[in-house]
C-alpha cells in the first residue's frame, strides 16, 4: 500500500515544482520586461524613417510584395484590389507614406498606415482606427502573403497574423480554423496532415521551399514541425501550381519559417524574446528564447524551444499514456544581402521529440494478441531541414532570379520487440528518409503579370538500418516547369502551367526502372461582378514511384520486369467569392482522382511491392463571414468524402493515401479592445456524425470542441504580451475525427486532451 502513495506524493511533488517553476518563469519574464521597457522601447517611427526604394512598374500585387520587403512592413490587400491594377515605379530613399503614394498614384486605391501595418484598399479609418502619436509598434514585422492574389484558386495562406492569434501549441492548431484540412493524432509526434481527406505523402510539402520526404513509419508523423518557428503555411487544395515542385499529386503545402527582418521594428537593429506557455491539464511547461538582429546587410536569427511535461488527462480525466512532452527545436539563420539586392541565405531547423510512446505511436492501444508487446516504447523522431537561398531583392522586369539548394531528414528509432525467445528482443530499428534537392528558376514580369521558370530535382532515399532484414529503396528525378500568373482583360485571372519529369527509380535489390511523364494545370477567376468572383481550375499530375515506407522495406522484394507504376492524379475544383462591405461569403466543389498510388507492404516478395489502389475525395466547402475594424466572425463548412478502390475510405487501407472526414463545422470570431490592448476570441469545432464508412464498421462520432482565449498587450509595457487560453472548454471526450483506428473494435484510439488550461507570458527586447 505505501508504495502508490509514495508514487503520487513524488508525482503531487513534481508537478508542484513544474508549476514553480513555470509561474517563477512568467514572472520574471513580466519583470525583466517592466524593467527595460524605458530602455528599448522605441518610438512609432514606421512612417517617418526613410528607407532605399526601388520597385518597378508591375501589377499592383507583385508591387506591394516589392514593397512589404523594401520597407519592412507588414502589408495586407485584399486580392479584389489589386484586379487590374498597375503600380508606378518608386525609386530613392523615400519613408514609406511617400513611396506608397508614388507607387498609387492614379490608381484611385487607398491606404493607411497603423502600427506597423499597411491597409491598402481599406475604406479611409475612423478616428478611433488611427495610431496615437508617439505610440509603439506592438506586432512583429512581417510580410504577409496575399490568398488568391496571383490566381491559384485553391490557394490558402495562414498568415503571420493568424498564427499569432491562433498560438499554435502543434500542427493541430496551425490549421484548426481550416475545417477543409485535418490533422489526426493528439500527439505532435505522431499527427498526420490531411487536405480535403488526402494524406500529406500525397502532396508536395516544403519547409522554406525545400521538399519533405518523409515517409518513415505509418505510426509517426511525417513532417514533426515546431510550430513557433513558422512564419506562414501555404496551402494550395488539389489544384497545385507547377513551381510548386514535382509530386504534388492533391495539391502543396510550404511552411515558411521566421526571418530577422520579421521581428525587428523600424529602426531596430538587435532584438530577441522569451516566451513560457504553461498547460495547466498535463503540467507541461514549454519555453522559447530568441536572438535576431541585422548590421551592414548582414542578418542573423537564433530561436531555440524546449518543452517538458506529463501525459494529459482526457475529457473522462483519464490519464492517457504516452503523450508526455519532451520536445527540443531550435532555428538558425544567416543571410546577407548586398546594396544592390543581392541576398544569400541559409537556414537550419532541426526538431528532437525523444520519449515514450504507445506502442503504436499513433493509437491508444491496439489489441493485435500479443503479450510480449509493452504498452508503451521508447520512440526517438529526429527531423533537419537545411536550406541555402540566392534571391535578388531589387529584381527588373524580366530578371528575378531564385537558386535554391537543400538537404532534409527524417529519423525514427523504435525497439522492435520479437516473440520469445527469439533474440535479440528487444533491438533497436532505425529508419530515415532523406532528400537533397534544388532548383533555379527566374520570375519574368511584365505588364499584364509574370511567369516563373526553372528547372528542379531531387535524391531521395528510404533506408532501414534493421539487424535481420535492412533494406533501401532511392529515386532521382529532374523536371522543368513554368508557370504563368496573368491579368490579360480587366475582371480576368489566369494562372496556367506545366512540368516534364523524369525519374530513375532504384529497388531493394539493386532493380533500376526510369520512367517519364507530363504534369499540367490551369485555373482562373473572372468577376462577374464588383462583389461576386467565379472561379475554376484544373490540374493532371504525374509523380513517378514513391519510396516505400521504411519500416516495411522487403529485400526479397521482385517489381516485376516493367517495375512499379507511375502514380497521376486528376483534380478539379469550382467556386463563387463574394466581398461587400466587410461581409464575405464562398462555396466551391471539388474532386481529386489519384491512380495507382503505391500501397507498399512487407508480403510476399511476388506481390509485397506492387500493390496499387484508386482514390477519390470529393466535396464541397461554403463559408461566410463578417469583418470589422478591430474583430471579424466567420463560418466555413466542410463535407467531405473518400474512398478507395470504390469503397468508404478506412484509417487502416489509408495508411500514406487518405483518412475520413464527412462533415466539419468551424464557427471563429475574435475582437480587440483597441483602447485597452485587450483581444479576445475562440472558435468552436463542430463535426456531425459520419456514416460513409466500410461495411461492418460504426458510424463515426460526433463531437463539439470549443476553445476560448483572451490576448492582453499593457499600453504602458508595450513590449510585453499575457494570453490566456481554455481549450476543449466543454471537456468533450473524443478523438479528432482524422486520428487513427477509432472505428476498429480492438483499438482504442488516442483521445484529445481534456479541459486545458493555458497561460503564456512574451517578452520582446
Amino acid at each position: 500500500m505505501s508504495f502508490p502513495v509514495s508514487g503520487v506524493l513524488r508525482g503531487a511533488k513534481t508537478k508542484g515544482r513544474n508549476r514553480a517553476f513555470a509561474l517563477g518563469l512568467m514572472a520574471t519574464v513580466a519583470v525583466a520586461t517592466i524593467a527595460v521597457s524605458p530602455i528599448v522601447a522605441t518610438p512609432a517611427v514606421a512612417q517617418t524613417a526613410t528607407r532605399n526604394f526601388d520597385i518597378p512598374a508591375q501589377p499592383l500585387a507583385s508591387a506591394v510584395n516589392a514593397f512589404g520587403r523594401q520597407s519592412g512592413l507588414q502589408v495586407t490587400l485584399a486580392a479584389t484590389t489589386s484586379r487590374g491594377v498597375n503600380a508606378q515605379a518608386v525609386s530613392g530613399n523615400l519613408t514609406p507614406d511617400q513611396a506608397l503614394a508614388r507607387m498609387l498614384a492614379g490608381t484611385g486605391v487607398n491606404y493607411r498606415i497603423a502600427n506597423g501595418t499597411v491597409v491598402i484598399g481599406a475604406p479611409a479609418p475612423s478616428a478611433g482606427d488611427l495610431p496615437v502619436e508617439g505610440a509603439t509598434t506592438l506586432q512583429p514585422i512581417v510580410l504577409r502573403g496575399q490568398p488568391g492574389a496571383e490566381g491559384d484558386v485553391g490557394e490558402t495562406v495562414i498568415g503571420p497574423e493568424q498564427l499569432e492569434r491562433i498560438n499554435p501549441t502543434d500542427i493541430a492548431d496551425v490549421f484548426r480554423e481550416e475545417p477543409g484540412v485535418q490533422v489526426g493524432s493528439s500527439l505532435p509526434m505522431s499527427q498526420k496532415v490531411y487536405v480535403h481527406g488526402v494524406e500529406e505523402t500525397n502532396l508536395a510539402v516544403s519547409i522554406d521551399g525545400a521538399r519533405q520526404n518523409n515517409k518513415v513509419f505509418h505510426h509517426n508523423a511525417t513532417n514533426l514541425i515546431d510550430p513557433s518557428i513558422l512564419k506562414a503555411v501555404d496551402v494550395d487544395a488539389g489544384i497545385a501550381p507547377a513551381d510548386a515542385g514535382p509530386g504534388a499529386l492533391a495539391g502543396s503545402i510550404n511552411y515558411e519559417t521566421r526571418d530577422a527582418i520579421d521581428l525587428l521594428a523600424p529602426g531596430q537593429s538587435i532584438g530577441g524574446f522569451v516566451t513560457s506557455t504553461y498547460n495547466f491539464n498535463s503540467d507541461t511547461v514549454t519555453t522559447g528564447l530568441s536572438a535576431y538582429g541585422k548590421h551592414e546587410g548582414f542578418e542573423f536569427l537564433g530561436y531555440f524551444t524546449f518543452g517538458k511535461g506529463d501525459d494529459f488527462h482526457s475529457g473522462r480525466g483519464h490519464e492517457v499514456g504516452g503523450t508526455k512532452t519532451d520536445l527540443l527545436s531550435g532555428l538558425g539563420k544567416l543571410a546577407y544581402e548586398s546594396e544592390d539586392g543581392h541576398r544569400f541565405e541559409i537556414s537550419h531547423d532541426r526538431v528532437l521529440d525523444d520519449a515514450p510512446r504507445p506502442f503504436r505511436a499513433n493509437a491508444g492501444f491496439v489489441d493485435t494478441g500479443r503479450p510480449w508487446e509493452p504498452r508503451l516504447r521508447d520512440y526517438r523522431l529526429d527531423r533537419q531541414n537545411t536550406v541555402f537561398t540566392y534571391t535578388d531583392t531589387s529584381p527588373e522586369g524580366w530578371w528575378d532570379p531564385k537558386i535554391m539548394l537543400a538537404y532534409s531528414s527524417t529519423e525514427v528509432t523504435v525497439p522492435v520487440f520479437l516473440r520469445p525467445p527469439l533474440t535479440p528482443s528487444p533491438y533497436d530499428a532505425i529508419g530515415e528518409t532523406s532528400s537533397l534537392n534544388g532548383k533555379f528558376e527566374n520570375k519574368f514580369s511584365f505588364d499584364m503579370g509574370n511567369v516563373v521558370a526553372g528547372v528542379d530535382f531531387y535524391s531521395d532515399r528510404a533506408e532501414l538500418d534493421d539487424f535481420f532484414e535492412p533494406g533501401r529503396e532511392k529515386a532521382t528525378n529532374v523536371g522543368i516547369y513554368a508557370q504563368a500568373r496573368l491579368e490579360p482583360w480587366d475582371r480576368t485571372r489566369l494562372s496556367f502551367g506545366g512540368r516534364a519529369d523524369h525519374q530513375w527509380f532504384t529497388g531493394v535489390a539493386g532493380q533500376e526502372f526510369d520512367n517519364g511523364g507530363l504534369s499540367a494545370n490551369v485555373s482562373g477567376e473572372y468577376d462577374l461582378t464588383d462583389f461576386l468572383t467565379a472561379k475554376a481550375g484544373f490540374s493532371h499530375v504525374w509523380a513517378g514511384v514513391p519510396l516505400a515506407e521504411n519500416f516495411v522495406l522487403n529485400p526479397a522484394w521482385d517489381y516485376g520486369a516493367d517495375g512499379p507504376e507511375p502514380v497521376t492524379a486528376n483534380n478539379y475544383m469550382i467556386g463563387l467569392e463574394a466581398e461587400y462591405e466587410g461581409f464575405t461569403a464562398e462555396a466551391s466543389i471539388f474532386r481529386t482522382d489519384i491512380y495507382d498510388a503505391r500501397i507498399a507492404a512487407y508480403r510476399t516478395p511476388a506481390t509485397g511491392a506492387l500493390i496499387n489502389r484508386d482514390l477519390e475525395s470529393k466535396g464541397f466547402e461554403l463559408g461566410a463571414g463578417y469583418e470589422w475594424a478591430s474583430g471579424y466572425v466567420k463560418v466555413k463548412y466542410t463535407h467531405i468524402d473518400v474512398d478507395v478502390d470504390g469503397r468508404p475510405a478506412d484509417s487502416d487501407t489509408g495508411n500514406y493515401l487518405a483518412t475520413p472526414v464527412g462533415d466539419i463545422i468551424m464557427i471563429t470570431a475574435a475582437h480587440t479592445f483597441v483602447d485597452w490592448g485587450l483581444t479576445i476570441g475562440g472558435d468552436i469545432e463542430i463535426a456531425p456524425e459520419y456514416d460513409h464508412v466500410a461495411a461492418g464498421t460504426a458510424p463515426y462520432k460526433a463531437y463539439e470542441v470549443v476553445n476560448v482565449f483572451a490576448e492582453w498587450k499593457p499600453e504602458t509595457m508595450q513590449n510585453f504580451t499575457f494570453r490566456a487560453e481554455v481549450k476543449n472548454l466543454l471537456d468533450e471526450t473524443y478523438s479528432d475525427r482524422a486520428t487513427y483506428g477509432q472505428e476498429f473494435g480492438n483499438v482504442t484510439p488516442l483521445y484529445e486532451p481534456g479541459r486545458s488550461f493555458l497561460l503564456t507570458a512574451k517578452a520582446t527586447f
